[in-house]
């Protein structure tokens, strides 16, 4: 159970690191979770099972900023929003889910910080709904960020 239903305080690498450590104890089969900066494309944090070299996660923080704010994916989120009607400048696209042999990630922006992305790895067995369910959740309570 979650001990940070209240606003999370300290500073900013403090609470990056605790939604972090949330999202790997509360999101269900959870085998790593991060925080990608959009501003500047940087891995903020990271918790994960196993060791990966850092080049590895660099190039996580760069595919999410790919999936998110990629050349191709702004041009169809604008599409989207004139078709729509929408005069917003904010990001039309707010979750991906991937699946891959093994595993399920879900990418997450902030609810109130869309240049903040939540990413959580899960074993591909994991039940769907309770992984938005729980990251949803986690991330809401830590919206301070």
């Amino acid at each position: 159970m979650s001990t940070t239903g209240k606003r999370p305080h300290g500073n900013l690498s403090d609470q990056v690191m605790g939604l972090v450590k949330n999202l790997r104890q509360e999101v269900p089969d959870c085998l790593a979770a991060g925080v990608v900066d959009m501003s500047t494309g940087m891995l903020l944090s990271v918790d994960t099972v196993d060791s990966h070299p850092p080049e590895v996660l660099d190039l996580l923080a760069a595919a999410t900023l790919d999936l998110f704010q990629g050349r191709t994916v702004v041009m169809i989120e604008d599409v989207f929003k004139e078709r729509r009607g929408v005069t917003s400048d904010a990001h039309y696209f707010q979750e991906i889910l991937v699946n891959s042999d093994n595993l399920t990630h879900l990418f997450m922006r902030h609810n109130l910080n869309e240049e903040v992305v939540a990413v959580v790895v899960c074993r591909r067995s994991v039940n769907v709904g309770m992984l938005f369910a729980q990251a949803r959740r986690v991330v809401k309570e830590h919206s301070t960020l």
